[in-house]
């Protein structure tokens, strides 16, 4: 085994070994999604059920917001190409933490992991609560809380259901249900053209304000409108040819759900009276009620958000265990979640499921909706970190110029993306506000604990294997007179082997947890 641990990581330090190709399948299932699947992934994961309401949302400051989501666009296209570059070296499954781990080591790849888990959990019960009203406005039913909590909890087990089924339903799921809420809501945005009426935009500012601090404004509401831009990275080991696809899936996917962003939108701004469209609760509603009459319109975008909703739910599940998995084959995760089963890292899906749905019981039955709200805060930042860690990893491999990572002939061109991509990560750090960057950090910093147990249990395996190697510690020679010179017998021959050191014992524990 030490022979086999230098031919695979030589003289590495601990914990910064190359990837081991057994990261990304369980030997039984391969990989399962191609580029239409990922980049519906990608779109799927970024288009949730916030749409439906963003017009109403941005109307307020007039629209200067269009030109937001332009800056926004560029910004969020830049990070997918970045995630597309950094596929290319590093296409296992994890993403943004393999890529964080490669370039900083195990804390701060443990780090991304870490935040990347809970801002999917608790984004998923927010999901499942807002698909709650949806499904009232769809079948015109009474709310009550009996009768919500099961609604939400069918909406969370239903995609985990789909994704324990194995990565195949995964992605047929993932399929049907972009195609089923892009259709309604491409149909507001190429229909609306005919019925545009520029008066009913309003002004380019509201408020008399500038149009810089509109701009600032409206954005602080839209920065999270790409948050999922990163799905096909953190999937790359069941996408086949990662290194072509992922960053393809990921800039086809952003490009997707922009045109479905600013289409729809505009639509909404050109066919709903801007005064109405700000007291607006349902702008896509108002949007088909003014081009055809009557009031059906609220049945079919309620149908539509239901669908993207669960969509999403689905694709955010499969994300919930994708960075736990990665960082248990490397140990810094419990080894259950490191094992899969059809593809799909089941004890991830599990335990993401689990904890949103005690959050979401807690939500409705206790009636803590401050502990709900501070969670759903959290994950505003929680979601950045991954984001900046990746772009700083981009970063350092190219300043540090390593050929096996970095293409000469796009040096330039890749460090502009680098760090177009960490501005723009660092921007939604800024946008997120001071509430959630301080409870966010705290959040963050109480995973450290987790850090050193796992790290603890690390190296406790090291001196239950050290017989593997056949290390001891030296022993310390007892005072007193010399012994007795023993004649030395001949050693027979044997093959020399690489020192055993508990470095080199961590990289073994390691090699054949990959190993499985």
């Amino acid at each position: 085994m030490c022979c086999l641990l230098s031919h695979e990581t030589g003289d590495l330090p601990a914990g910064r070994e190359a990837h081991h190709p057994m990261h990304d399948t369980d030997g039984r299932t391969g990989r399962r999604f191609g580029l239409p699947t990922a980049t519906a992934l990608v779109m799927g994961n970024i288009i949730g059920g916030g749409i439906f309401l963003l017009p109403a949302s941005v109307a307020p400051f007039g629209t200067v917001s269009l030109l937001a989501f332009g800056v926004l666009t560029i910004g969020a296209i830049a990070l997918a190409l970045v995630f597309g570059r950094l596929a290319e070296r590093f296409p296992h499954t994890g993403g943004p933490y393999v890529y964080a781990r490669e370039a900083f080591g195990d804390f701060a790849g443990f780090l991304s992991a870490w935040s990347y888990w809970t801002m999917t959990w608790v984004s998923n019960a927010a999901l499942a609560v807002a698909g709650v009203g949806y499904f009232h406005v769809l079948t015109g039913s009474a709310a009550s809380k009996g009768s919500d909590l099961v609604v939400a909890l069918l909406m969370l087990w239903l995609p985990a259901l789909a994704n324990l089924a194995g990565t195949r339903w995964v992605g047929a799921v993932q399929m049907i249900s972009t195609v089923l809420k892009f259709v309604p809501l491409f149909f507001v945005a190429v229909v609306g053209i005919f019925f545009f009426d520029p008066s009913n935009l309003g002004s380019f500012t509201e408020g008399g304000g500038s149009w810089t601090g509109g701009l600032s404004a409206s954005a602080a509401i839209l920065l999270y409108s790409y948050v999922g831009v990163e799905s096909a990275a953190m999937s790359a080991g069941e996408v086949r040819d990662p290194e072509r696809n992922v960053g393809r899936a990921s800039v086809l996917g952003t490009i997707g759900a922009a045109v479905v962003y600013l289409l729809g939108t505009l639509a909404v701004f050109g066919t709903v009276a801007h005064d109405k469209l700000v007291k607006s609760t349902a702008p896509f509603s108002d949007a088909v009620d003014a081009m055809f009459g009557g009031e059906w319109g609220g049945t079919l975008i309620a149908l539509a958000a239901v669908v993207s909703i669960v969509g999403a739910l689905n694709g955010w599940t499969l994300m919930s265990a994708q960075a736990p998995y990665a960082a248990a084959k490397d140990g810094l995760f419990p080894a259950a979640f490191g094992k899969k089963r059809r593809g799909v890292p089941t004890a991830g899906v599990l335990a993401a499921a689990v904890l949103a749905t005690l959050l979401t019981v807690i939500n409705y039955t206790t009636g803590a909706g401050g502990v709900f709200e501070i969670l759903v805060l959290i994950t505003t930042f929680s979601a950045t970190v991954p984001y900046l860690l990746a772009t700083a990893a981009q970063v350092y491999f190219l300043l540090t110029g390593e050929r096996d990572k970095v293409h000469a002939g796009r040096m330039t061109r890749d460090m502009i993306l680098a760090l177009g991509g960490f501005g723009f990560s660092f921007w939604l750090v800024a946008g997120a506000g001071y509430a959630a960057v301080y409870q966010g950090a705290l959040f963050l910093f109480a995973g450290i604990i987790v850090y050193v147990w796992m790290l603890s249990l690390i190296h406790i395996d090291v001196y239950k294997r050290q017989s593997t190697c056949g290390w001891r510690p030296a022993a310390r020679r007892a005072s007193g007179p010399a012994p007795r010179r023993r004649r030395r017998r001949r050693p027979l021959r044997r093959s020399r082997r690489p020192r055993c050191t508990p470095d080199r014992l961590i990289q073994l524990i390691q090699l054949t947890r990959w190993a499985g």
